[in-house]
C-alpha cells in the first residue's frame, strides 16, 4: 500500500515495475526537510518538536508560519513555545508595513542567542553601496542595534565561562598528573623524569581493560581506574626498590636514572603495542554535551574529569591526614632522622610513597585517555607541565598543586586564542620562571616543621 507523504492519506497500490526513481536536487531536499519538520511538530516528544521548529525557522514561508501560529495556540511545553515565538518574531520582521509589529518582534528577539536570529538582526544594520541603511525604519534599526549589542554581550559572557571551563578541565588534568609528582618530590626529594611514562602506562591500562571487556565498555572506565592504580603503583614500587633507593642524596644520578627508566618504558610499550596510537572508546555516560543554550554547552567528559580530579584529591587528603601511612609519610617528609628514631621504617615509607605517587599518575592516565591519543609519547607532552605545576604551586604542597594546576590551565586557555597553543605555553613557562625568581618556594610554600625538614 502507498501513502501520500504530505497528507498521509492512502494512495492506493502499485507494482514494483510501475514505480520510478525520484531524482533529488537541492530544492527537493529543502522541501523534504521542511515536510519532515512539519510532521515532527505533532510528535509527542518535546525535544523532537523543538528541533522541528528550529529546522523550520531557517526557511519560513506563509504555510509554515500559519502552521506555527496554529501550533502556538495549543503548545504546552515552554521550550517549544519559546522556539515558536522566535520563529514568528523572525517572520514578523518581514512585514514591511507594520512598524509596531516589527518593533515588537525585535524586542522579542533581543534575548535570543540563535545564530539565525543574530544574522537576521545584523542584516537590519547593513548599508547599501551608497552608504545608506537598507532598513528604512529608524526605530526598527535602533532597536535592532540595541538587540545585537545585548546578544553580543551575552555571547561574550558565555565565551568567558566556556574558556574558564576549558581551563579548569585542562587544569584538572595538569593537577591530577602533578599530584603524584608532588608526593614523590615532597617526601623523598626525588625528581622523577619517568613520571610521564607512568601516565602513559595508566592510559594503556585503560586500553587493555577495554580489550578484555568489549561488551561492557560503559563500566570499563570504572574497572580501569583501580587497575591502573595497581599496575602503575606496582611499577613505581619496583622502580624505587631496584633503582631509586640506591641513589638518595645524589640528584644528578637520580635524574639520569629516571630518564633512562622513561626510555625503557617507552620502548617496552612500543614492543608490546607498537608505535601506533591505540583507540580508547568513550563510555556513553561520558559522551555528549550538557546544552544550556544555542551558544553555550559543556562536554560531559570534561565535567567528569573535573569531578574525578576533586574526588582523587579528597581521597588523597584523607589518606595523608587520617591514616597511619599518611602520618608516616608526613613525618618522613618533615624530619626523616627523627621519624626513624621514633620507629618509622623510612625505607618502607619511601617505597609506599613512590608507589602512591605512581598509582595516582596511572589514574591520571585513565583520565588522559579520554582527552588525547594513547601512544608511547603521551607522557612526554605532560612531564614539563607537571613539573611546572609542582614548582608554581609549591613543592610538597598538595593544595598548591591543585590551585596551581587550575590557574595554569585557565591561563593557557585564555592565551590560546591570541597566541596559539604552542606560543601560549611558552608565555606561561616564561611567566612561571619570572614568578619563581620572586617566590622561589612557589605559590604556597611549606611552613613550620615541613619547611625545616626540607
Amino acid at each position: 500500500a502507498l501513502v501520500d507523504p504530505v497528507s498521509l492519506e492512502d494512495a492506493g497500490s502499485a507494482e514494483p515495475d510501475q514505480l520510478s526513481r525520484v531524482t533529488t536536487n537541492n530544492r527537493l531536499r529543502a522541501f523534504l526537510r521542511m515536510s519532515i519538520a512539519t510532521f515532527a511538530l505533532s510528535s509527542p516528544d518535546a525535544d523532537i518538536r523543538v528541533d522541528a521548529v528550529k529546522q523550520m525557522l531557517r526557511s519560513l514561508d506563509a504555510a509554515s508560519i500559519e502552521l506555527l501560529r496554529e501550533r502556538a495556540a495549543e503548545e504546552t511545553d515552554s521550550r517549544v513555545s519559546y522556539e515558536i515565538d522566535t520563529a514568528l518574531a523572525l517572520a514578523a520582521l518581514d512585514e514591511e508595513d507594520e512598524s509596531s509589529t516589527r518593533l515588537a518582534a525585535v524586542t522579542t528577539l533581543a534575548d535570543r542567542l540563535n545564530p539565525e536570529v543574530y544574522n537576521r538582526l545584523s542584516a537590519l544594520l547593513e548599508r547599501d553601496e551608497d552608504g545608506s541603511f537598507i532598513e528604512g525604519d529608524e526605530a526598527v534599526r535602533l532597536a535592532a542595534a540595541e538587540a545585537v549589542r545585548r546578544i553580543d554581550t551575552a555571547r561574550n559572557f558565555y565565551a568567558v565561562i566556556e574558556t574558564v571551563f576549558f581551563g579548569l578541565s585542562l587544569g584538572s588534568v595538569l593537577a591530577l598528573a602533578a599530584i603524584g609528582l608532588t608526593i614523590t618530590f615532597g617526601v623523598m626529594g626525588v625528581i622523577n623524569l619517568a613520571h610521564g611514562e607512568l601516565l602513559m602506562l595508566g592510559a594503556y591500562t585503560t586500553y587493555v581493560v577495554q580489550l578484555a571487556m568489549p561488551e561492557h565498555i560503559d563500566i570499563s572506565m570504572l574497572v580501569a581506574i583501580p587497575a591502573a592504580f595497581i599496575v602503575t603503583g606496582s611499577v613505581g614500587v619496583l622502580i624505587e626498590r631496584t633503582i631509586i633507593r640506591f641513589l638518595y642524596g645524589r640528584p644528578l644520578e637520580t635524574l639520569l636514572a629516571t630518564f633512562g627508566v622513561s626510555l625503557v618504558l617507552q620502548q617496552f610499550v612500543r614492543s608490546v603495542f607498537s608505535a601506533n596510537n591505540r583507540p580508547v572508546v568513550t563510555p556513553t555516560w561520558m559522551s555528549g554535551t550538557l546544552q544550556f543554550n544555542e551558544v553555550f554547552s559543556l562536554t560531559y567528559n570534561r565535567l567528569y574529569i573535573i569531578l574525578f580530579t576533586l574526588i582523587v584529591f579528597a581521597i588523597l587528603l584523607l589518606v595523608l591526614k587520617r591514616t597511619r601511612v599518611g602520618l608516616e609519610m608526613r613525618a618522613v617528609s618533615q624530619n626523616r632522622l627523627m621519624a626513624r628514631a621514633m620507629g618509622v621504617r623510612s625505607e618502607w615509607v619511601d617505597a609506599m610513597t613512590f608507589g602512591l605517587g605512581a598509582g595516582i599518575a596511572g589514574v591520571a592516565g585513565v583520565a588522559l585517555s579520554q582527552l588525547t591519543n594513547v601512544g608511547p609519547n603521551l607522557g612526554q607532552a605532560y612531564i614539563v607541565d607537571s613539573f611546572m605545576v609542582v614548582v608554581f604551586g609549591g613543592v610538597g604542597n598538595i593544595w598548591g598543586t591543585l590551585i596551581g594546576g587550575m590557574s595554569l590551565g585557565i591561563v593557557n586557555k585564555v592565551l590560546e586564542p591570541f597566541a596559539g597553543a604552542v606560543l601560549g605555553k611558552i608565555f606561561v613557562l616564561v611567566a612561571v620562571i619570572l614568578f619563581i625568581q620572586r617566590r622561589p618556594l612557589g605559590l604556597f610554600p611549606q611552613t613550620g616543621r615541613a619547611a625545616e625538614g626540607s
